[in-house]
């Protein structure tokens, strides 16, 4: 705090022009990440578990209101070194948009909008605010690979301790995977019940809560920490309520209305718990203080009436930042859009359906399917050999690779039709090339309740296979730059294994049928 001679206290103030220029740079910001935002608007109204992303921006820009008497107290000298922070994030941004990936648009947004406000506040005053910033990180959704792989053992984990909690009411259950067979019903953890609907919530709430709980370091963590196993606990006591439910009084007791209130319950009792953990840790060590004291909601105090008033002058760094805005505003708003070169090739509609000795039908996607996927052309049949074995072929084929109309990858789709993936291997399929390469295929075995099928896919792009998801982005973003070419594939074979088949004939029938139809691809997926 400095002081006058008077004893009276200094005050900095913005002035109506760096409101002005503040309002300029934010709208700048929202015309260069318009297309990123409204994406994470899409995943908020879509993806239950990232629900409550609208709130997020509110929350940060109270959290950081609640710190204004400390703010205005601090001259802002800026720092350089958020301009460094915020070309990171242009970069980033940059790399985002040729590799279609909006995630990395995602946190370059973060990343340029922390490095400008320590390019404005300086080291003093940013470090007052760092973690209403980093708050913010909640409303951005994760990977989709971490997602799948962290469902799935929720959905696991959720379904073992769910069936320990329905043995205690001696009742007769068997799990198998993540169905839970009662004799007379059996209930499947599905996707939607993996507790992940109520994780991400309660951790950004247990997040504040541990900001607001002015205690030691360490039992902030373990309030934000405990969230995890909290929401699993409680999750898994949900399932097994249903499972008990539905022992007694019928399998209405998983649908409709009762379920969905026993899923709003369930998160009200995390909330709850976290309370309790809270007051409990406040009288835990040496100095015991009350519950109200370590846990509160402070508002700032207000600008003392004999303060001494100083206009605030815009820092040097803060003006290299707004450079770089406006560089990318303006590149964005006069530079025409890049078009990428589209290789000529046959549409779909003329891809044989006799191959070998297998005769195809075609089939056709959904319209709510095709505006998700932004197929610019795709090949759906179902092929039957003389033996009556049936392999479908799925190629999905983009002209152009963009933000949202790109290759989707058969990890995330497949789950979203209620199928469950076993691991994951790449074999080599011999005597079978592609441009003069060996054939290298994801390998997985998806199952559904007593159904199973065998899948082959991999990525045929400008001329190279690829079965790894984000080399396919990095080899957007190389051939974007070298070639000028984003177009490529998807392809993806599936055949189902009946019960009691061996596996190997599901294989060879796989790899018979590969064999026939990577030599009719080339004309339709241009090397």
């Amino acid at each position: 705090m400095k002081e006058v001679t008077e004893n009276k206290i200094n005050i900095w103030k913005e002035t109506p022009v760096i409101w002005v220029l503040l309002s300029i740079f934010a709208a700048l910001l929202g015309y260069i990440y318009f297309d990123g935002f409204i994406r994470l608007v899409d995943v908020w109204e879509k993806q239950e578990e990232y629900s409550f992303g609208y709130l997020i921006p509110f929350i940060t820009l109270f959290l950081i209101w609640q710190r204004k008497d400390i703010l205005e107290k601090n001259e802002f000298p800026g720092s350089w070194v958020g301009v460094a922070t915020a070309l990171t994030g242009i970069l980033i941004f940059i790399v985002g948009e040729l590799t279609t990936l909006y995630l990395l648009i995602h946190y370059s947004l973060l990343i340029v909008l922390i490095g400008t406000v320590l390019s404005y506040l300086g080291w003093k005053s940013f470090k007052v605010i760092l973690i209403p910033l980093l708050f913010l990180a909640f409303m951005i959704p994760l990977p989709q690979f971490f997602m799948r792989e962290l469902s799935q053992v929720l959905q696991l984990l959720s379904s073992e301790i769910g069936v320990w909690f329905i043995r205690l009411f001696d009742i007769s259950v068997y799990l198998e995977g993540n169905v839970i067979d009662l004799g007379v019903f059996k209930l499947q953890v599905v996707e939607a019940c993996n507790g992940l609907r109520y994780l991400f919530p309660l951790m950004a709430l247990s997040f504040m809560m541990a900001y607001f709980f002015q205690d030691k370091l360490w039992k902030r963590a373990i309030i934000f920490l405990s969230s995890i196993p909290i929401t699993i606990l409680m999750n898994s006591f949900r399932i097994g309520a249903i499972g008990v439910m539905v022992e007694y009084w019928g399998i209405e007791m998983a649908e409709g209305f009762l379920h969905d209130f026993e899923g709003w319950f369930v998160f009200m009792a995390c909330m709850v718990v976290v309370f309790i953990e809270m007051w409990l840790l406040a009288k835990i060590g040496g100095k015991k203080r009350p519950f109200q004291e370590v846990f509160g909601i402070e508002f700032p105090a207000d600008t003392p009436e004999d303060a001494v008033i100083h206009e605030r002058k815009l820092p040097l760094p803060f003006i290299g930042s707004g450079i770089l805005i406006v560089l990318v505003a303006l590149s964005m708003l006069v530079m025409p859009e890049r078009v990428d070169i589209e290789p000529e090739r046959q549409d779909f509609y003329a891809f044989p359906k006799s191959i070998g000795d297998w005769s195809g039908s075609t089939d056709r996607l959904t319209t709510n399917v095709l505006d998700e996927l932004k197929v610019d052309d795709y090949l759906l049949m179902n092929y039957k050999s003389t033996d009556e074995s049936i392999v479908n072929f799925y190629v999905a084929y983009y002209a152009t690779q963009k933000k949202g109309q790109s290759a989707h990858s058969p990890r995330t789709c497949i789950p979203g039709g209620g199928w469950k993936l076993t691991a994951i291997t790449q074999p080599t399929l011999d005597g079978i090339d592609v441009n003069g390469v060996p054939l290298s295929v994801n390998r997985t075995i998806i199952q559904k309740g007593e159904h199973k099928q065998l899948v082959y896919y991999w990525f045929q792009q400008r001329g190279r296979v690829v079965t790894n998801e984000y080399l396919v982005k990095w080899y957007i973003l190389w051939d974007a730059l070298t070639m000028n070419r984003t177009d490529g594939a998807l392809v993806r074979l599936t055949t189902y294994i009946p019960p009691g088949q061996d596996i190997v004939e599901a294989e060879e029938r796989l790899k018979a049928f590969a064999k026939l139809a990577v030599a009719e691809l080339e004309p339709y997926v241009p090397n």
